[in-house]
């Protein structure tokens, strides 16, 4: 199986680096595409080859578009003499649809995927959210499941979910993050040095992650593991909701969701 990677940006990189670094078969390369047609320097010493972008689309099974959404109808010109029903074209783009992308390669009876991982992929430990066409073989719907598995874990979702799923996980790497930065700049204020707090701040966020994963529990019930009465751990709690923490996470997640599904204007 040939695969083919057009955009090497921070997503598409990610995608190159932990696919080549994970069990998947990738024929012993990955076929990419960048705007200045070159190894970017972040995937230096891996085993790529670059192609101009039709040239790419001629030699790959499953062509995975990781460009920007003003980027996306060019590409799509570009390589659509080269599609056809034998290609599986998995698309990352913010709020293009399927159907956008059937018209736009004019045949809607293609192999058309929507895939919304996010850049822990480079560490394969994505949340990747999939949905399919009505076009898309069985075999190759367990492709890319098996793609997007071996780097990280996935989940097959409603095509009208993706602008969701888009705020939650690919948005939500920057979300969480944020919260692990200001969890350190707390670290610093009560006496740490800042990358003494930050190891501590991230590994934290690490073992909460995967009690609930391991676990398959709750939040609320491992928080109450460690809320004692009259206790530290409450009293903090409490004081960050009186601040709005969880209100303006939601928000937050509400409003990235509100702009995805804006983003690509045909």
């Amino acid at each position: 199986m040939k695969l083919g990677i057009i955009g090497c940006g921070n997503l598409g990189s990610a995608l190159v680096k932990g696919v080549l670094e994970s069990e998947f078969d990738t024929d012993g390369h990955v076929l990419i595409s960048t705007r200045k047609q070159q190894i970017p320097s972040k995937l230096e010493g891996l085993s790529v080859n670059v192609l101009p972008n039709k040239e790419l689309t001629k030699n790959a099974d499953v062509i995975v578009l990781c460009v920007l959404p003003n980027q996306i109808d060019a590409v799509l010109d570009e390589i659509k003499s080269e599609v056809d029903g034998s290609k599986l074209v998995v698309s990352t783009v913010t709020g293009v649809e399927i159907s956008q992308i059937k018209n736009r390669l004019g045949n809607d009876q293609l192999q058309v995927v929507r895939a919304m991982p996010n850049t822990a992929i480079a560490v394969k430990e994505s949340m990747t959210c999939i949905a399919f066409s009505s076009d898309v073989k069985e075999n190759n719907k367990k492709l890319v499941r098996d793609l997007f598995d071996s780097v990280g874990i996935t989940e097959v979702i409603r095509e009208e979910q993706m602008s969701s799923a888009t705020a939650l996980t690919a948005c939500g790497i920057a979300f969480f993050l944020r919260s692990i930065r200001a969890a350190s700049q707390g670290g610093v204020e009560i006496s740490f040095h800042s990358e003494e707090a930050l190891k501590m701040a991230a590994q934290t966020a690490l073992g909460a992650a995967k009690l609930l994963i391991e676990n398959e529990t709750h939040p609320e019930r491992e928080i109450d593991k460690v809320t004692s009465p009259n206790g530290c751990t409450i009293i903090g709690l409490n004081e960050m909701e009186h601040s709005g923490f969880s209100s303006s996470f939601i928000k937050g997640i509400r409003k990235s969701a509100e702009k995805a599904g804006n983003l690509y204007v045909e």
